[in-house]
């Protein structure tokens, strides 16, 4: 977190604000701190400084959440938006945020989780900076399959008339944004039928009838390397979870991979023979 700083007092506004209120302390606060305005040396972190509070105050979510539980909600394992229904753990607050980079200088540099400050403050001035700021590196998007992004792969693509070659790293998500040279790739992650995710863990839904259920087995379910043999333990309940670690999605910025998480849904007989009932009966 670049500053501690009360994000009302980095703006100069109270905490009842209206929207035009904050656009209005924004601007005024922004075109003071610019660095292609301001060449102090405190400049360049106090314009970060408010970019970030414009983000969150400007964003009803976002601005719910920093009044309830202050900087901590959006600090990695702040765990504010409560336990992962699926794996009993927490996230990293209420809300992800992905990695940019600012154009016009070498190299890549992380905002702590927020937004490239330059690339908000062009945004509110209508996508240009008033003052003569240089062009931003181009930007494109490509729309990867699930299976694509979780594994990485490699695209031909034509950009201004070249044919370029993208090689997107295993484990990019949706909305993630990669540098390749002179321009930068936004991901469009289309949804898949079979997995969901949450970061680098992946979750799937898997039927199992209830006999096996009742008396246990072995079932395969699949994962983003392929099926794999799951055991059923006897007398397993509705919705149980069954953890498999390591068979989630490779971590873009870390190392190994996340968990896979398979919930286990009891398919009830719509309709059962005389016998069967007869059977379950007994059994109760």
């Amino acid at each position: 977190m670049a500053t501690q700083r009360d994000y009302y007092d980095v703006l100069g506004v109270s905490r009842n604000a209206t929207g035009a209120e904050l656009k209005k302390a924004y601007r005024k606060q922004a075109l003071l701190w610019h660095p292609d305005r301001n060449k102090s040396a405190e400049a360049e972190q106090k314009f970060k400084d408010v970019n970030e509070a414009y983000e969150i105050l400007a964003n009803a979510e976002k601005k719910a959440a920093y009044d309830q539980y202050g900087h901590a909600a959006f600090t990695p394992g702040g765990g504010f938006d409560g336990q992962n229904p699926f794996a009993g753990g927490y996230r990293q607050g209420p809300f992800t945020y992905t990695y940019t980079t600012q154009g016009g200088q070498e190299g890549e540099q992380d905002f702590g989780g927020f937004s490239d400050p330059f690339e908000i403050f062009e945004q509110f001035f209508g996508g240009a900076s008033p003052f003569g700021r240089q062009a931003r590196v181009p930007r494109y998007s490509m729309t990867l399959s699930f299976m694509e992004a979780a594994g990485g792969c490699e695209k031909e693509v034509v950009i201004e008339g070249r044919r370029r070659v993208i090689k997107t790293p295993a484990g990019v998500d949706d909305g993630s944004r990669v540098r390749f040279g002179d321009f930068d790739v936004t991901i469009d992650v289309k949804p898949d039928k079979t997995f969901k995710r949450d970061g680098a863990d992946v979750f799937v839904n898997q039927e199992i009838p209830l006999t096996l259920a009742i008396l246990g087995g072995t079932i395969e379910v699949p994962t983003i390397d392929g099926d794999l043999k799951l055991r059923i333990r006897p007398g397993t309940q509705p919705d149980t979870m069954v953890r498999l670690r390591g068979k989630g999605i490779k971590k873009l910025h870390g190392y190994g991979s996340g968990d896979e998480y398979v919930r286990l849904k009891v398919k009830i007989p719509d309709r059962l023979t005389r016998q069967q009932k007869e059977i379950l009966e007994e059994l109760e």
